[in-house]
């Protein structure tokens, strides 16, 4: 019943997020090039609220839990599990003021309306998946950006999404390089829930009435443990507060 109810809504959402998209990306690109990287920023946070809001027709409510906990003045390294796109979204709009930078695969890179000119132009990176030897300097370099800038970077240790919220294995490279290249960075270890679910009947329609909830953990400081402790610790917080 949920499914077939979401079709017209779910038409009606789908028009409206292209069109956001579409009418965004050249408010982007007026911002960037006229105003810099700070006129940008906002035009990219704005986005993302209204897509947030879109999300609401479909009765799609977001908590985000312990905000308060995430210190300020460092570069920080968000690790979270991943279900959906709406995982990006959430993260872009509720951790703005942190100015979060994305690692990301190639193909969004070109061809989509907003996302794609935010990737090359916001300070994000992307990455071959199947070029390692591409991937590796690409993370360094936003692990140097977050450092310098005192922002922050955004990484998906899962590689793709879960499509029922069963965690995947974590790799640990990626983590690693930013943890090298930032050394002054804290980990901030977050937790998505029921974001699968907006999109478990797959693309198209969506999943109704679904509450998204995002929980940061306690912040880990690099600089304070071995790797291998901080990943088992970062992978342990996550994983045992995904609920199912």
């Amino acid at each position: 019943m949920e499914k077939l109810l979401s079709y017209p809504l779910s038409l009606v959402a789908m028009l409206l997020f292209l069109l956001a998209l579409v009418i965004f990306h050249p408010i982007q690109w007026f911002c960037f090039n006229v105003f810099g990287y700070e006129a940008h920023k906002k035009s990219v946070d704005y986005l993302n609220l209204t897509l947030i809001r879109i999300g609401h027709l479909l009765g799609t409510s977001y908590k985000f839990e312990n905000r308060d906990t995430i210190p300020t003045g460092v570069p920080i390294i968000f690790v979270a599990n991943h279900q959906s796109l709406y995982d990006i979204i959430g993260i872009i709009w509720f951790l703005r003021k942190f100015h979060p930078k994305f690692v990301s695969k190639k193909e969004l890179s070109k061809g989509i309306p907003s996302i794609s000119y935010n990737l090359r132009h916001g300070g994000s990176v992307v990455i071959d998946r199947k070029d390692p030897k591409q991937a590796i300097p690409a993370i360094k370099s936003l692990g140097e950006y977050i450092e310098l800038n005192v922002r922050s970077a955004v990484i998906f240790p899962e590689g793709t999404r879960s499509k029922t919220g069963n965690p995947k294995e974590f790799a640990s490279t990626g983590l690693k390089i930013l943890c090298k290249a930032a050394p002054s960075a804290v980990v901030v270890p977050i937790t998505i829930n029921n974001s699968w679910k907006f999109v478990k009947f797959g693309f198209f329609p969506f999943g109704l009435g679904k509450r998204l909830i995002f929980t940061a953990h306690n912040p880990i400081s690099v600089k304070e443990f071995e790797f291998e402790v901080l990943f088992d610790k970062t992978q342990s917080a996550i994983v045992k507060s995904i609920k199912l």
